[in-house]
């Protein structure tokens, strides 16, 4: 019996060791780039990750002995809706897997995180940078969560003031103050991180469509300007906040063309200042200067390689860019080829 055991394990280990030496082919797609050739190329896809495979993590010995015998687990994206990177962490919101995904690309972990005491995240769709913490938003639960550099425990954080709808987050390290859009509540409201929680220090807008009033705001971006931009879903626009919360500019209208907006979703700005904006009605981000001008449209609607489904939220990170491809279950990574659009 024991000389069959030993067989038997040997056995596993042949498997293992033969499905490691050879893996699938996977075809590499043309190098895409906007916009099209002849003119230059401003932005290039690099890659799109829906497993930890993708990235090349491939997980533990027993983690793989396990998949052998019972079958691989599910651990794929669902539907992502926002994205954040921390060092070599990869973090993302997905309220289809009631969870948020750490990718560890340096150690090559991985884990769907959720709440230290059990339960679930039904509907995190906000991701921030805070320090050394990331923080999340769950819509559904109308409370906000962090995670700690290296840990990984999902916590709780305490908010001494209601939220509606919690959605977009924003962070100024340097003040130490918190962005949250409140969506149901047509707010942005500013909190203070203290020992104890958030603290809340001060709200932007109401309900109306004049300058610093929202229409159901949604994903929020702190950039290196010092300033905040809001997405102002229904308002088809983004609102540009200074440090004090004055309004010092926006752009937007509803329409089909280029630069309008039909359900704008994430932005983000990159070293150079360009304003990204996510549209999902469009399957495509589209590209702005800082005063708001159209510079460049990347993507329609598809399945491949730098097309989307219902895109939401973007990170940028130096020059990559994240995008949540959210009914096509992956993330799509581009990066910024480092002149103007």
């Amino acid at each position: 019996m024991k000389q069959f055991h030993r067989v038997l394990v040997a056995g596993l280990l042949g498997l293992l060791v033969g499905c490691a030496v050879q893996p699938a082919a996977k075809p590499e797609p043309e190098v895409l780039v906007w916009p099209a050739v002849p003119e230059p190329a401003r932005i290039k896809w690099v890659r799109s990750f829906s497993r930890p495979e993708d990235l090349g993590i491939s997980g533990s010995f027993l983690k793989r002995l396990a998949a052998l015998l019972f079958g691989a687990s599910e651990d794929r994206l669902v539907r992502p809706m926002a994205v954040a990177v921390m060092g070599k962490d990869i973090y993302v919101a997905d309220p289809g897997a009631k969870g948020v995904h750490r990718f560890d690309t340096a150690s090559g972990d991985y884990r769907l995180l959720q709440v230290a005491d059990g339960s679930l995240l039904p509907s995190p769709v906000g991701l921030a940078r805070c320090g050394k913490d990331l923080l999340i938003s769950d819509s559904s639960r109308g409370q906000l969560f962090a995670i700690s550099a290296g840990d990984g425990a999902v916590r709780a954080v305490t908010v001494d003031t209601k939220l509606l709808q919690p959605t977009g987050l924003a962070c100024d390290d340097s003040t130490g103050r918190v962005f949250i859009s409140d969506t149901a509540a047509h707010q942005v409201k500013v909190f203070r991180r203290a020992a104890g929680g958030l603290f809340l220090d001060s709200v932007l807008g109401q309900r109306g469509a004049g300058p610093g009033e929202f229409n159901f705001p949604t994903y929020l971006w702190w950039g290196n300007d010092a300033r905040l931009y809001v997405s102002d879903a229904l308002n088809f626009r983004i609102q540009m906040f200074d440090g004090d919360g004055r309004v010092v500019g926006q752009f937007g209208r509803l329409g089909d063309g280029s630069g309008d907006a039909a359900r704008q979703k994430g932005v983000a700005t990159d070293s150079l200042g360009h304003v990204y904006v996510v549209d999902s009605l469009f399957h495509a981000f589209q590209i702005f200067d800082a005063k708001g001008d159209f510079l460049l449209g990347v993507g329609n609607r598809g399945g491949d390689p730098g097309e989307f489904w219902l895109p939401t939220g973007i990170f940028i990170d130096q020059d990559l860019i994240y995008v949540a491809d959210s009914y096509n279950s992956r993330i799509q990574v581009f990066q910024h080829m480092g002149t103007t659009p």
